[in-house]
């Protein structure tokens, strides 16, 4: 793609739809594209992409629901309104294409492009598609996938896996043990329980403190405001999140205990850490999560625990369990392949947009 050229970004409503987009964003600017990213108003897709040299747009955005609710109806307007802002957007931008990657904030957008005639590629991490980009598919050109498993029909599809942020890749053990205080011979469990749902995993980490830590040092990471007070020890240390050298502690992590998001789950197997799944149950959410965990227990890949049965005894047994044998699940974490999301999604916006030309 030409340097005079302009790719558009969207996705929104969680950091997962926005996180993944950021290195094939930077693998375009390296190239001298220019690139403009549509967010919703809320703030959140700006200040996750503050930090990189693309131009914000806000449009108006409605929650796309499986459910019947009042809500709806005034989401409805939002949608539409949202849709005619994208077409405006679109066609004074002039994109040579649109890189959607989901969430309710995508789908004005997808239609504003189809609507000017830029193709669309969009990614799925999910086993199942969102809804949103269930909606989208009728207008997308291509769809990447994160797992060859995920069930779609759609025009073209590629397996692309999901784009890991640099930071990750490059992790050092030693500067995370460094970090966090870690002893040489102390083995490091990383606990996270994610931004949704985080208490029931935090309550009973917290009740089996005392077993984890004769065996582990204990990094908890437990989300915004789930902390508690004056409960971290030489072997027990809380964190609402970690930003700064968060590729440092994972990579000095010898167990991770998780929610089976697509995006926590393909970083997890891309940098072949042991892990248990504990994913969201379907009265927290559509089962994506509980689908991603079925699949990587299938290959070996994760331990899942179910959260209905999560109890200090649970726990200790699935980690005692995994303790038994670390070589047969590492073993099994070297047949899960990698590929480099970030190139092959950028070599297809650019197939896509020179078609187009």
């Amino acid at each position: 793609m030409s340097d005079q050229k302009r790719v558009l970004v969207t996705g929104g409503g969680t950091a997962g739809h926005v996180v993944p987009s950021i290195p094939v964003i930077e693998r375009m600017l390296e190239d001298g594209l220019k690139v403009s990213y549509v967010g919703s108003t809320s703030g959140l897709e700006e200040r996750l992409t503050r930090d990189i040299e693309v131009d914000f747009h806000a449009i108006t955005t409605g929650k796309l629901r499986r459910y019947l609710t009042f809500d709806n109806l005034v989401d409805v307007f939002r949608v539409f309104l949202g849709i005619w802002e994208a077409f405006k957007l679109v066609r004074r931008l002039r994109p040579v294409v649109l890189f959607s990657k989901g969430g309710y904030v995508a789908f004005p957008v997808v239609i504003g492009c189809w609507l000017n005639r830029v193709p669309v590629v969009a990614h799925e991490s999910d086993l199942t598609p969102g809804l949103a980009n269930r909606l989208c598919l009728p207008f997308v050109k291509t769809l990447c996938l994160n797992f060859p498993e995920t069930n779609v029909r759609s025009k073209r599809v590629m397996i692309t896996g999901t784009p890991v942020r640099t930071t990750l890749l490059e992790g050092e053990a030693r500067k995370g043990r460094d970090q966090l205080g870690v002893k040489n011979d102390e083995s490091v469990l990383l606990v996270v329980g994610g931004s949704l749902g985080a208490v029931a995993i935090n309550d009973v980490v917290r009740e089996a403190r005392e077993e984890l830590c004769t065996d582990f040092f204990v990094v908890h990471v437990c989300g915004e405001g789930n902390t508690v007070a004056d409960l971290d020890s030489e072997r027990y240390r809380q964190f609402e999140f970690i930003s700064d050298g968060w590729g440092d502690v994972l990579a000095a992590a010898d167990l991770v205990i998780s929610r089976a998001g697509a995006n926590a789950l393909y970083e997890l197997l891309t940098l072949r850490k042991r892990n248990i799944l504990i994913p969201l149950s379907r009265r927290a959410s559509r089962g994506d999560q509980i689908e991603n965990a079925e699949m990587a227990e299938a290959h070996r890949w994760s331990l899942t625990l179910v959260e209905e049965n999560l109890t200090k005894e649970t726990l200790l047994g699935a980690i005692e369990f995994v303790q038994q044998d670390p070589e047969f699940w590492s073993s099994n974490l070297e047949t899960f392949e990698v590929r480099d999301s970030v190139e092959l999604i950028y070599e297809e916006l650019a197939r896509v947009a020179r078609k187009r030309s």
